[in-house]
């Protein structure tokens, strides 16, 4: 059976202290990231373009392979594999990690969200629940 016949399905919810199970790191998985509370961040450019230049980062320097992708308003579906470079699973914290992260940031900075504080109390609620 080829490598792209191989899908294993994960689902990753928002929680930064799930486990990642990776079993096999030749294989491909399907996985689904989501935002806290389904907040449809991704309606914006801006906050769609950080979610973009982090998985090209995460390709270029960390040994992600992406074979598909779907972003939607609140999450994103992702075929993924690495190239040995990394354990799949530590591509996958960071590359949530830092998104998370940078996006949180952009709404702090952002005047004109007009959903900003809205956002950030569920973000933050969401974060100190689960720590």
């Amino acid at each position: 059976m080829g490598r792209s016949l191989q899908l294993f399905i994960l689902f990753i919810n928002s929680s930064m202290s799930e486990k990642y199970k990776i079993r096999d790191q030749q294989r491909i998985y399907f996985v689904t990231f989501t935002v806290v509370h389904w907040i449809d961040v991704f309606i914006r450019d801006e906050y769609r373009e950080i979610f973009l230049d982090s998985t090209r980062y995460c390709q270029q320097h960390k040994g992600l392979e992406v074979y598909a992708w779907c972003l939607m308003t609140s999450h994103a579906h992702l075929i993924l594999g690495t190239t040995g470079e990394n354990k799949l699973e530590h591509i996958i914290r960071d590359y949530k990690s830092y998104t998370s992260r940078k996006i949180r940031q952009a709404i702090e900075e952002n005047e004109r969200e007009s959903r900003r504080d809205w956002m950030l109390r569920m973000m933050h609620f969401t974060g100190t629940r689960n720590a």
